[in-house]
């Protein structure tokens, strides 16, 4: 696809907003056809069998419980008289959560599919400099699920 660069008044090159439209367009493109591959389907398939799974709502309720006990401990820290046995109580759950096959096979799908964005990405950033930094998930830890903010290293259940 051929860019066009223009000038603007302070003599700043920028792309046109003609350009713009055509990498938009180009994008959804995309994002339809990673909607509609076997990879998103499969984790779609899966993150609603998670959904309805009544082992998996019980076990969450008793997650988020164990969770909230744990968060109110760890603002003291380690020396909290509890500290311990509510965070083994979370990792206990997420253990339980971890075995049930809808679980499995989520998390399962859902690497493979941030893996396969992460792939593009690298593909794109790759195609516009060797140099580019692409983010990625590399050793990321959820902690309950809670976006890092406890120190039990779990992953949560998506």
């Amino acid at each position: 696809m051929p860019t066009t660069t223009v000038l603007s008044e302070n003599g700043a090159s920028g792309v046109s907003s003609l350009d713009m439209a055509s990498l938009l367009l180009c994008a959804y493109e995309l994002g339809d056809f990673i909607n509609q591959s076997a990879e998103v389907a499969d984790y779609l398939y899966w993150k609603e069998a998670v959904h309805e799974d009544e082992q998996v709502k019980q076990l969450s309720k008793q997650f988020e419980k164990a969770k909230e006990l744990f968060l109110e401990c760890e603002r003291f820290g380690r020396f909290h008289p509890n500290y311990h046995e509510a965070k083994d109580k979370v990792k206990q759950i997420q253990r339980e959560l971890d075995q049930i096959e809808a679980v499995k096979r989520f998390k399962e799908a859902e690497q493979l599919v941030d893996t396969m964005l992460y792939d593009v990405s690298r593909m794109i950033a790759e195609s516009v400099s060797d140099t580019i930094k692409v983010p990625g998930n590399e050793g990321k830890t959820g902690g309950c699920g809670g976006g890092g903010s406890c120190s039990c290293g779990s992953g949560g259940c998506g």
